[in-house]
């Protein structure tokens, strides 16, 4: 049986997991968010106080944690039975993540975990790898980017909303070195499937981003 996937591949913070949460509810069609899967582990390695070193031991935490997803509004994920969405979006577990995707043997204990998303009616998939590897026959692919800059600008803007102090230099720089990291890596690196759609977000609004893509799949 075939069921139909849209992919959003992209940087972090070029806004895929809002355009593909606002994708899914429009299409009636499942929801993953594959960077929630990763920094979720990577909170599981913060709470053992795992050594990003030792390889055996994440895999041992990735093949052991139990998640539960609700898209229904906002993202909310359970670890373990714990509500783990706050600390999803923190630098700490974002830099952790990083780190740990980098890792062959952790995306290859990952991979199953996500392709079970893939359930009908359809499934949008956003992430880093989604269209390049996890879901290569997808039907509908895109690439969502932004400047460094804008989404420095945007993650600067969410940490002050929720009352946390925030740097803009230093997410800035962050942004920057987890990009050079996620395109190095030589296990799945962040590239553009050649058969994706490019979409720069930068001087885009959510909505009118939502609308290329539906006009995609339209």
């Amino acid at each position: 049986m075939n069921i139909p996937v849209i992919t959003i591949d992209g940087p972090s913070g070029a806004g895929k997991g809002t355009v593909s949460r606002l994708i899914a509810q429009k299409l009636g069609w499942h929801y993953l968010d594959s960077g929630s899967i990763y920094r979720s582990l990577a909170i599981a390695v913060l709470n053992q106080n795992i050594n990003v070193d030792d390889v055996q031991a994440i895999v041992l935490a990735a093949q052991k944690m139990s998640l539960q997803f609700d898209c229904s509004d906002q993202l909310r994920v359970k670890l373990d039975a714990q509500d783990i969405s706050e600390r999803l979006a923190l630098e700490e577990t974002g830099n952790t993540a990083s780190m740990i995707a980098a890792v062959p043997e952790v995306r290859a204990v990952l991979l199953q975990k996500q392709k079970d998303f893939q359930k009908l009616p359809g499934l949008v998939a956003d992430g880093r790898d989604m269209g390049t590897v996890v879901f290569k026959d997808a039907l509908y692919k895109v690439f969502l980017t932004a400047s460094a800059e804008e989404r420095a600008k945007r993650r600067y803007k969410q940490l002050i909303e929720k009352g946390i102090d925030a740097n803009l230099d230093r997410i800035t720089n962050d942004i920057e070195e987890r990009d050079r990291r996620d395109q190095a890596r030589s296990t799945a690196p962040l590239v553009q499937a050649e058969d994706a759609l490019l979409i720069d977000s930068s001087t885009l609004t959510i909505d009118q981003v939502v609308e290329k893509v539906m006009n995609l799949v339209r």
